[in-house]
């Protein structure tokens, strides 16, 4: 087995860093030098390894994106009909992990970055397609308008994500028993 050179473990935790910066300041606006230093590095270091703040926190994200899809990944496998497999999707969206403060403050700045920064704006649109495709493949069968019902759940549960997520009085299980009677409404299960 082939020997793990140093960089991928610094940009590891240079990337664990950078969440837990952001998380810190629920923004972007941290420096290199502070994500290096909670890295154990330097500055230099940092920037050697990704060039900028915004490269790193496009790195951040791209693992907060890969760990948000292994959860999906999870459920879906354990879901054997089309109604379980959105069920599963809305409960992966709404799972403790997505609502950590760390998360929360990447998930906002991606929110707010993507006006602006290409890069960004890619993640956000790769996330949001990939949530539409899944959704909507769930609910064919169990839907009459299968895309456009995605669409509506995929805005919906961006929606109450945001507002749960930013709100002191609104809970993550609110959020999602909110997004659930959306699916029950689509696929007509208690009209």
């Amino acid at each position: 087995m082939p020997k793990l050179g140093m960089e991928p473990i610094r940009r590891a935790a240079l990337v664990e860093a950078t969440i837990a910066e952001i998380g810190a300041a629920g923004s972007l606006d941290v420096t290199v030098g502070q994500i290096a230093k909670r890295a154990g590095m330097s500055t230099a270091l940092a920037h050697h390894y990704f060039g900028g703040k915004h490269q790193i926190f496009l790195a951040a994200m791209g693992q907060i994106l890969r760990d948000f899809r292994a959860e999906v990944v999870e459920a879906l496998a354990r879901s054997r009909t089309p109604r379980a497999r959105a069920e599963a999707l809305i409960a992966a969206s709404f799972a403790p992990s997505c609502f950590a403060p760390a998360t929360v403050g990447a998930w906002m700045t991606l929110y707010a970055q993507a006006t602006t920064h290409p890069e960004t704006h890619r993640l956000l649109v790769l996330y949001q397609r990939r949530l539409r495709s899944n959704l909507t493949h769930a609910l064919r069968g169990i839907s009459s308008d299968p895309r456009g019902d995605a669409d509506m759940l995929g805005a919906l549960i961006d929606g109450l994500y945001l507002r749960a997520a930013l709100a002191k009085d609104a809970s993550r299980d609110a959020a999602m028993s909110t997004a659930l009677r959306a699916l029950d409404k689509v696929t007509g299960a208690h009209q």
